[in-house]
């Protein structure tokens, strides 16, 4: 009798050891979103409707802050058949975002002289709040984008054929499927 309790209390004994060793061998992912904010703008902003509160994502530092804004321009979704050659792009960037982040703020540090933006949306659709240009002046041109969701593709984003130096690229959009990858190309 005293042999079978002994031999019942190590096999408990070795049953919840083994348990604790699985339990600790287990891989925990943790994902930390940020804090949720208002979409920060300044002054003469041209853009009047609620903006959505924003994940900030971890950024550049800018060279040039927006000085005047121009007069606004609403996107009109016109499709590209295809990206030019490398060689005609002065810059590219991609950032990807994720559902469950929501609404999210990101910036691009473009640094670079170009005539044109061209705007990939791949990985699945994206809806966008706006974006804002910034020019090496201060000039900084909205594009509005008026929360509506686009599909996969390469769309004509902005032409400022003046050979303009963009300093850098803020965009305000979420993923509307499990993650999205948004893509910018200055064409030169």
């Amino acid at each position: 009798m005293k042999k079978r309790i002994i031999v019942a209390m190590l096999f408990i004994a070795t049953t919840l050891s083994i348990t604790a060793i699985a339990q600790a061998a287990r891989v925990r992912v943790v994902h930390t979103r940020g804090n949720r904010v208002r979409v920060t703008v300044r002054p003469g902003f041209p853009i009047r409707r609620t903006l959505p509160e924003v994940v900030i994502r971890p950024g550049v530092a800018f060279r040039v802050a927006p000085r005047v804004y121009l007069a606004p321009v609403v996107f009109t979704a016109a499709v590209v058949a295809s990206l030019p050659p490398a060689s005609a792009r002065a810059w590219s960037d991609t950032t990807t975002i994720e559902r469950e982040d929501g609404w999210t703020e990101f910036a691009m540090n473009v640094d670079r002289r170009g005539s044109g933006m061209l705007l990939q949306i791949d990985k699945g659709t994206a809806q966008i709040s706006f974006a804002e240009i910034v020019f090496e002046n201060g000039d900084t041109q909205v594009v509005d984008f008026n929360d509506k969701t686009h599909a996969r593709g390469i769309y004509s984003f902005l032409d400022f054929k003046d050979g303009r130096k963009v300093d850098h690229v803020r965009v305000v959009a979420r993923a509307d499927s499990e993650l999205s990858e948004i893509s910018m190309h200055l064409v030169s």
